[in-house]
């Protein structure tokens, strides 16, 4: 699994952020605002639930968020359903927005089976790093690129990130 940061580096919430923008640029023209608001909300709700999860840091407390988004991607689904049925949108823009929905869903759903296998622990449970580590780490940075100075044939071109380490 790739190295996440921040909420903005997960795929399903990328995707849902399009989803979002696709379905308020859809529905501008609809006046029906009780359906509008509807389905505009359960898709910001797709996006809103992956970055609090995210935030929430713990691992339970994510997949939790994670299966409300993925049920409020079921949800923005059922609604594109009516808009087409009830002639709010044409059906290249409900097959262009059921695309994006059900994509978001399986990426969630495929998010959830990943976090549910991986050591990840959360947020709350990730270890400092001490002094000495840190220290530590430093100087083997250092060591590596004494290597790559003194015989760049076998470790590669110097990076001159440690130019300035003083020992």
């Amino acid at each position: 699994m790739a190295s996440i940061r921040q909420f903005e580096d997960i795929l399903a919430w990328q995707k849902s952020r399009i989803l979002v923008r696709e379905v308020y640029k859809a529905l501008k023209p609809c006046n029906d605002r009780g359906f509008t608001d509807q389905i505009q909300r359960a898709s910001v709700s797709v996006l809103s639930n992956i970055a609090e999860g995210f935030e929430s840091g713990t691992k339970p407390e994510f997949i939790n968020y994670l299966y409300i988004a993925k049920g409020s991607a079921g949800e923005v689904r059922a609604q594109l359903y009516v808009a087409l049925d009830v002639g709010y949108i044409k059906p290249e823009i409900f097959k262009l927005l059921n695309t994006l929905v059900v994509e978001c869903s399986r990426l969630i759903a495929s998010f959830i089976k990943g976090l549910k296998t991986s050591e990840f622990g959360g947020q709350q449970f990730k270890k400092e790093k001490t002094k000495s580590e840190k220290d530590r780490e430093e100087f083997e940075g250092y060591l590596q690129e004494q290597n790559r100075i003194n015989h760049p044939e076998v470790f590669g071109e110097p990076t001159g990130k440690y130019k300035d380490y003083k020992l």
